[in-house]
């Protein structure tokens, strides 16, 4: 997305804009913004919330009738970044009825993971001007992608992947702060450059489930995790939509379509 166009209706999780005392910028939704939510509950669409900033989370679910998911987020109180959910974050989803749905990537789960990278990072330039000269090679279209994820897993090999066990302790604390109906699988297998041991793609997934299971996780609960809670949230998005689309009718009033975007 336009990251220009994205900043007139809403806040992305990584703008680190501040103000002239140095604080943190975050307006959050605007008024357009808030519009664009209820359109989207309006025709049907999830809304999805996992790349926005806290405020922008906050006013989504206030201009929200339907349940959100944030589809790829951990949690903020193991791993502190931008893009993970604090426990008040998931504590509101969770009164929304939202799914909260964690992310693989090993930077997202393991502080120790993100002090190791950066350390690597200081110690070997020449590496990372590899790696980004790499980047942009895949992105002229002079490599693919096979061949930019195997140097990237070299580079993760050296760092050191987190255990298996760090993704587990996300799982665990989110079900623990907003309950195991409201806790989803995000993995983001396509856009993150490292995974944790054990997991390198959809076949290793059982392994979540055994872990889970060996946690003292029931059935129910873990059907939930691997896919229903997400169900629960298409049928109680559509069953919004048509609701809506009703009252509308109902009151004999042609739907006001959102306006173009304000120019800039």
């Amino acid at each position: 997305m336009n990251r220009s166009l994205f900043g007139l209706w809403a806040q992305s999780s990584g703008d680190y804009k501040k103000d002239a005392n140095g604080k943190q910028l975050d307006p959050g939704l605007t008024e357009y913004g808030r519009k664009i939510v209820m359109e989207m509950n309006r025709i049907g669409m999830i809304v999805d919330i996992s790349h926005v900033s806290d405020r922008s989370f906050y006013n989504a679910l206030t201009a929200s009738r339907a349940p959100v998911i944030a589809s790829h987020s951990s949690a903020r109180a193991i791993t502190d970044v931008p893009r993970n959910m604090t426990d008040d974050m998931l504590v509101a989803l969770s009164r929304n009825n939202g799914v909260a749905m964690v992310n693989f990537n090993c930077g997202f789960i393991s502080d120790d993971y993100n002090k190791r990278s950066k350390q690597f990072i200081a110690d070997h330039p020449d590496d990372m001007k590899k790696m980004r000269d790499m980047e942009q090679q895949y992105k002229d279209g002079k490599i693919n992608e096979n061949e930019l994820q195997q140097f990237q897993a070299q580079m993760n090999a050296l760092v050191g992947r987190p255990p298996m066990s760090a993704l587990i302790d996300h799982i665990d604390h989110m079900v623990k702060v907003a309950g195991a109906e409201h806790v989803g699988i995000g993995s983001d297998f396509d856009g993150v450059p490292c995974l944790p041991e054990g997991i390198d793609s959809v076949a290793d997934l059982p392994k979540i489930t055994q872990a889970l299971a060996e946690r003292g996780y029931t059935e129910k609960q873990l059907r939930g995790i691997l896919g229903e809670n997400l169900l629960r949230v298409f049928a109680d998005v559509e069953k919004t939509a048509k609701q809506i689309q009703s009252e509308s009718n109902a009151d004999k009033r042609s739907v006001v379509p959102i306006p173009p975007a304000p120019k800039q």
